[in-house]
């Protein structure tokens, strides 16, 4: 399963660096356990996008117009997930 690193600037001008898979990226079964209201999507600004953030173990925005370098893509064992 793919998973990415990369930094963005924050609203605030802060830089916050975030290790994330991307919610198309992720297993079903884990989303379905995780996701509530199906049919009441939060829709998101141009270049905002929902993802699950490994590290903080929970969903976060990743701003792609405001990266500071490009997110480096990695291979992990979906297994992780299950």
């Amino acid at each position: 399963m793919k998973v990415y690193k990369g930094k963005f600037k924050k609203k605030s001008g802060e830089s916050r660096e975030m290790t994330f898979a991307r919610l198309i990226d992720l297993p079903q079964k884990f989303l379905s356990e995780r996701v509530q209201g199906a049919g009441s999507e939060q829709q998101y600004p141009d270049g905002m996008e929902l993802v699950w953030d490994l590290e903080a173990d929970n969903f976060r925005v990743f701003n792609w117009k405001s990266t500071e370098t490009d997110p480096k893509e990695f291979d992990v064992d979906e297994s992780l997930f299950t």
